[in-house]
């Protein structure tokens, strides 16, 4: 038999009613917890949740009035606002029938109740909480959608070689469920390629949350990821659902991955092995379908090698790999790059630019933009605020210096430690022509600190 009612608290000081009401509740329940005191609510609703709880009216102290049943009603909605209470009381009329439900109440019955009408009401009262719930659901999926829909630039500019590959590996990939893993460095639009994966999926109409990893404290992580229910902790006021929860049949989007620790690590495994989530405060799990893309600039593989990074959750992320150029290996991008933020830039700041000359593109093109596209977005942002010109030449971007031309990092004098270190690993770095594993060896670090370093220091 399919028992739909689901987890029952009956709370009566008559034992006889709770008896009865368990017999005939058992066989249509999947639990029926009775409770005749009702002092112990409190500790009820904060060890476990319920999907019905029924409630007397009167207790020994109040035979009649329902005083005792309404404020045990208040109780349960400041701990739990959305669950589901039904009043019963052998002393019903019309008038403490409305006032119930004006106070919170989802219905009202009377006993000695018939055994169908009983039934007929706890079953009308679950289909009622899994509306709310989906309501609740809908409303921070609605809330989520807004926020994403204020993001700006979510087109992919550029027509090189390099991003023609992106953009047929993105057409292959798309169409299926498969994990993608999306690596790259900072600035390179990793956030863009997860959302064109998403727009170009079978997810596309639902919707797509993006979640950076790096920004996620330790004691938060399990709250923003997997939910919370009212009271599970200091400042839980009222439940949440975690991101899991809000991209369920959408795209969850978990950027900067490579920053979580080992022991988080494990707890995102689990819950990718069990495709399910439990709400902190909650022992009841909570069924997910989600398309996992993840991203980093970190070296997992590295990572991996040094003990930083779970292979088993490696494996479970990168089903397929998508591989970012950065900005400096798709020089020929630039000029559509640079005319779309010129465009996006001058509309925003009321500024007259119409383009860039061939001199200020020369210069661009020039930079090693160690910060890619994020970084050529900022600088033109800058100088159109800066300049007066209507066509931005090579003296608007005076400010774009490479660092490595400079004779060295730190003052020679400098015995400031970071400066130093900054000065030590640049000339390596250079001296390697940029090959970080051959660099990482001459200092003695392996590639995931050499890679922390350069990223500290903005190398």
């Amino acid at each position: 038999m399919d028992k739909e009612l689901g987890k029952i608290l009956i709370i009566d000081d008559d034992e006889d009613v709770l008896l009865a009401a368990k017999m005939l509740l058992k066989k249509h329940a999947q639990e029926v917890l009775i409770e005749k005191n009702p002092k112990k609510i409190p500790f009820l609703l904060n060890n476990d949740t319920y999907d019905l709880i029924l409630l007397d009216m009167n207790f020994s102290k109040d035979i009649t009035s329902g005083k005792e049943g309404f404020y045990w009603l208040e109780q349960i909605l400041e701990k739990a606002p959305k669950a589901v209470v039904i009043l019963i009381t052998a002393f019903g009329d019309v008038e403490m029938a409305v006032k119930a439900l004006k106070a919170g109440a989802t219905d009202f019955v009377l006993k000695p109740w018939q055994n169908e009408k009983l039934l007929a009401t706890l079953s009308s009262a679950t289909k009622l909480k899994k509306s709310y719930e989906e309501v609740s659901q809908l409303q921070q999926t609605r809330k989520q959608l807004i926020e994403d829909s204020n993001l700006a630039f979510k087109d992919i500019i550029g027509n090189s070689q390099k991003i023609r590959e992106i953009f047929s590996i993105v057409d292959k990939v798309a169409g299926t469920d498969a994990n993608i893993l999306i690596l790259g460095e900072n600035g390179t639009g990793k956030e863009l390629i997860a959302r064109a994966i998403h727009q170009k999926s079978l997810r596309r109409d639902n919707v797509f949350i993006s979640v950076d990893m790096g920004a996620i404290t330790e004691s938060l992580f399990e709250s923003e990821l997997f939910g919370h229910k009212k009271g599970s902790f200091t400042d839980a006021k009222e439940d949440r659902a975690g991101r899991f929860e809000v991209a369920n049949k959408g795209t969850l989007f978990l950027d900067e991955i490579g920053n979580l620790s080992l022991p988080l690590q494990s707890k995102l495994l689990t819950v990718l092995q069990q495709r399910h989530v439990t709400r902190i405060g909650s022992n009841k799990p909570t069924d997910i379908d989600i398309r996992l893309v993840c991203a980093t600039n970190m070296p997992l593989y590295d990572m991996v090698a040094d003990g930083e990074f779970r292979q088993d959750l490696l494996y479970r992320i990168n089903t397929v790999e998508v591989h970012l150029p950065p900005l400096r290996d798709r020089l020929e991008d630039i000029p559509a790059l640079a005319d779309h933020f010129v465009k996006i830039y001058s509309h925003k700041y009321r500024k007259h630019v119409h383009s860039i000359s061939a001199g200020g593109i020369k210069k661009l093109q020039s930079y090693n933009w160690p910060g890619n596209i994020r970084e050529l977005q900022h600088a033109i942002e800058r100088t159109i605020i800066m300049s007066d010109n209507t066509t931005l030449g090579p003296d608007d971007f005076f400010f774009l210096i490479q660092k490595q031309d400079s004779p060295s990092t730190a003052d020679a004098d400098s015995f400031n430690l970071d400066d130093v270190e900054k000065s030590v690993i640049q000339r390596a770095v250079n001296k390697h022509n940029g090959n970080i594993s051959k660099a990482a060896r001459e200092l003695g670090l392996t590639r995931a600190s050499l890679y922390r370093r350069l990223e500290k220091y903005g190398l």
